[in-house]
């Protein structure tokens, strides 16, 4: 049995890769910003025999995400997944309309979310990542890489670009301690995000990440991966 935690995780890809790990028999941490919230979290946590418990963090709270710490205590944490992310508001082009303070207000808060976020929290868990030698992914896109060949989409696109290289930084760093640390592109999935018409659903987006957390090694820490475990250009 693995201990596991996972943001984000009552929706889209996360709340499929709590289903994934709680049937496998794992431990599951599932962190999000309203546990009271998460109908669909509660339910699999009353039948999951303890093995399965919800934490409020709010991935854009420095001191919430300390919080997580008191939680786990000394638990060595085998896997960690940075799941949780936000659009980072308008994902136009400058042509169509001025970018004003209130956007650049949502910029923020989404490097909040999705690049000083998942940093934060790799550093409030490390004690308990170099315990296990775990392994630390981190949910990013293919929008990150500058193969893309599309504009718009200029906060999230920069945030997941920065979380790509801050975990290349980290992989480096820890590598010594026997921590893995690895960026995924999840697909284009049908989430909240990705609508309803796109190419693969949570469920098949969870089981590829769940499969390159396997399988992710201290020779391929720092990788870009695509959900399907093939390596992402960047």
């Amino acid at each position: 049995m693995a201990n596991i935690v996972i943001t984000g995780a009552n929706r889209g890809i996360g709340l499929a890769l709590v289903r994934n790990y709680v049937a496998r028999g794992d431990r599951v941490y599932a962190l999000c910003r309203d546990p009271d919230q998460a109908t669909e979290l509660k339910q699999i946590a009353s039948s999951a025999a303890g093995k399965l418990t919800l934490h409020p963090v709010d991935m854009a709270d420095g001191q919430s995400i300390d919080n997580i710490t008191q939680a786990l205590g000394n638990t060595a944490v085998d896997v960690l997944l940075n799941v949780a992310g936000i659009i980072g508001g308008r994902t136009d082009s400058l042509t169509q309309a001025p970018f004003t303070d209130e956007d650049f207000a949502a910029w923020r808060e989404a490097f909040e979310v999705m690049t000083i976020g998942p940093f934060r929290l790799v550093q409030a868990l490390l004690p308990n990542l170099i315990a296990a030698k775990g392994k630390a992914l981190t949910v990013s896109s293919q929008i990150a890489a500058s193969t893309w060949p599309y504009g718009g989409m200029y906060v999230y696109g920069a945030t997941k670009a920065a979380v790509n290289r801050l975990m290349l930084s980290l992989a480096i760093d820890l590598k010594d301690k026997g921590v893995s640390i690895a960026t995924v592109h999840p697909g284009y999935v049908q989430t909240d995000m990705g609508g309803p018409n796109a190419d693969i659903t949570p469920q098949e987006s969870a089981s590829g990440i769940q499969s390159v957390a396997d399988n992710l090694i201290l020779e391929s820490s720092g990788s870009f991966f695509k959900w399907n475990g093939e390596l992402h250009p960047w």
